[in-house]
């Protein structure tokens, strides 16, 4: 018997929502115009699937396929680079502005400002971003690993000359790990995509970075005639690029937001817990956290993001990992006329829910309360691409994690 999808709709009391300002249009601006100043940026296709659309009974769904970005298979770099980028301008009492590709790899700058050591905790996709960007940028990075960590994510992590180790503890107990280290290396700084108390600076500053995706598919949203979605499916490990999104599409569209769906992984369903509990405190999921979705497998929420999200999110859903599977194989071998997109365990999460709420009855109660029906245009992120190629291949070709 397979397990089913979890959901709550949002009844928490509302904050004042502080940190909404964080996801500004100007911030992601920035963000924006700094991603374009290195030679590799591009923006990254959007996915229109008008058979599957037509299959689901939807007015329109569009995918943000992100194995395009820098190269790299997965969305997370947009978020350490500009962190990066922010802190080394905080530093040198700068504008982010002026910091460009072209001069923070120029001789001019490693005189001015020298080499800083940027440590990470990661399941993959953010340690290679941050790795990466500290190559390309002459600086050097420290990325530890939790146990199961898969062996071709650590490898493309040390393809960037970073120091990468799998430690034997959970992506939380990580985040301490290199928190630590950072506050006893001489120009020693923690890059991390988590936010606690007293460590608010460069998450959000990692969040606004996220915000070149989303600023990229508005845009490509309305290239296509869709002047807002309707909907905006977006996954969660600790929530930031979930805070992000939600919070520049609500910024874009003060007055008429798109109706927001979190979707977690269901070992690692924290933001889910909150809701579920109802008083609007963040809830911290512990164990092992053992899912498909490796960067979805955290357990203890952002609270920048958590603020923001429990004042504009809809509804948030608890995913079983053959959600992920089923979405993976449906992205994977689309509807007759649609383009492939080749999305790994955490970016496939949303077209398996997706499917689940309109394939049959089984979900109606939430498809009605969110409104989704044939006339809704429906955005979601693949975040990433096969960055595990081989479990890749298990779920498509060998049909693990199956739907029955």
């Amino acid at each position: 018997m397979k397990e089913t999808i979890k959901w709550v709709k949002n009844s928490m009391p509302a904050s004042e929502d502080r940190q909404l300002d964080v996801m500004s249009l100007n911030h992601v601006a920035k963000a924006r115009a700094f991603h374009n100043s290195f030679p590799q940026y591009s923006v990254t296709p959007l996915a229109r699937l008008d058979g599957m659309a037509e299959h689901l009974g939807l007015g329109g769904l569009f995918v943000k396929d992100e194995s395009y970005r820098f190269g790299l298979n997965a969305f997370k770099v947009l978020g350490g680079s500009f962190a990066m980028a922010r802190y080394i301008a905080q530093q040198m009492g700068r504008d982010v502005s002026e910091m460009t590709y072209d001069y923070l790899t120029s001789e001019d700058f490693r005189k001015e400002f020298g080499q800083a050591t940027f440590f990470t905790a990661t399941d993959g996709n953010h340690g290679r971003g941050v790795a990466w960007a500290a190559n390309k940028l002459g600086q050097k990075a420290v990325v530890h690993m939790p146990k199961g960590s898969s062996r071709s994510r650590y490898d493309n992590i040390a393809k960037e000359g970073a120091k990468v180790t799998i430690e034997e503890v959970n992506y939380d107990d990580c985040v301490r790990m290199a928190a630590a280290e950072a506050a006893q290396t001489e120009h020693g700084v923690v890059v991390q995509d988590t936010a606690w108390e007293g460590y608010e600076e460069i998450p959000a500053w990692i969040m606004q970075g996220y915000g070149t995706m989303a600023s990229e598919a508005a845009e490509q949203l309305r290239q296509l005639s869709v002047n807002r979605p309707t909907h905006v499916f977006v996954q969660a490990g600790v929530g930031s690029l979930a805070g992000a999104v939600v919070g520049y599409f609500t910024n874009l569209f003060p007055n008429d937001p798109p109706k927001f769906v979190v979707m977690e992984a269901g070992a690692a369903d924290c933001l889910y817990q909150g809701a579920l509990a109802g008083d609007g405190a963040p809830r911290i999921v512990g164990g092992d956290l053992q899912t498909i979705m490796a960067g979805l497998a955290c357990g203890e929420p952002n609270i920048i993001s958590w603020d923001i999200l429990r004042n504009h999110v809809s509804a948030f859903v608890s995913c079983p990992d053959w959600v992920s599977a089923k979405g993976m194989r449906m992205l994977g071998a689309p509807a007759k006329g649609d383009p492939r997109v080749i999305s790994g365990e955490s970016g496939a999460v949303g077209m398996g829910l997706i499917a689940a709420l309109m394939e049959g009855d089984a979900y109606k109660e939430l498809r009605e309360a969110i409104g989704l029906d044939r006339f809704s245009q429906v955005l979601m992120f693949s975040t990433e691409g096969d960055t595990d190629p081989e479990k890749y291949r298990r779920i498509l070709w060998d049909g693990e994690y199956p739907t029955v």
